[in-house]
């Protein structure tokens, strides 16, 4: 996969920014938090393709938000070769939110490279009610990861071949 490599601490520093933008709004807005960045496994994370991928997943996100009356207080884009994420503060309740996250996850046709993590007030991130899919096997995604059944070399190719598609 081509595009700028990062290492751990690149993305241990990540996370931590992250964190800390989720914890300022939650204590800012006292509203639940989506944060929403790419599952791409390996050293690239960011490139032309999975920019617009990102794009593709942030304007549907925008659009479902809108039709589902949800007031955005704020929100952070962050474009850097950690990734592209997008954080926003939303008055809105947090399961409302993350059923709408989850259809977009399930139903987008690269939604399986989409990571939209709902945050509550109390900081506590909700979980899904099922499972992700594999995206070369389609197995339980989790179980895949844990046993290591595909090398990051399989999982780039298979995200390669669904970003040419373009389909989105």
């Amino acid at each position: 996969m081509q595009g700028e490599q990062v290492v751990l601490t690149d993305m241990l520093q990540c996370r931590e920014r992250r964190a800390q933008i989720q914890d300022t709004f939650i204590e800012q807005y006292h509203c639940p938090v989506i944060s929403f960045c790419m599952n791409i496994p390996g050293p690239v994370k960011t490139n032309e393709q999975i920019r617009t991928a990102f794009d593709s997943g942030k304007n549907t996100l925008l659009l479902k938000l809108e039709q589902a009356q949800a007031d955005i207080k704020n929100s952070i884009e962050i474009h850097e070769k950690t990734g592209d994420e997008l954080l926003l503060a939303i008055d809105c309740p947090a399961e409302k939110i993350k059923n709408l996250t989850t259809e977009i996850e399930e139903t987008h046709p690269i939604g399986r490279l989409f990571d939209m993590d709902v945050i509550d007030t109390d900081g506590q991130k909700l979980s899904r009610p099922s499972y992700r899919k594999c995206i070369i096997c389609g197995c339980q995604a989790q179980e895949c990861a844990r046993t290591r059944n595909h090398t990051v070399e399989e999982m780039q190719a298979k995200i390669e071949e669904m970003l040419e598609k373009r389909r989105f």
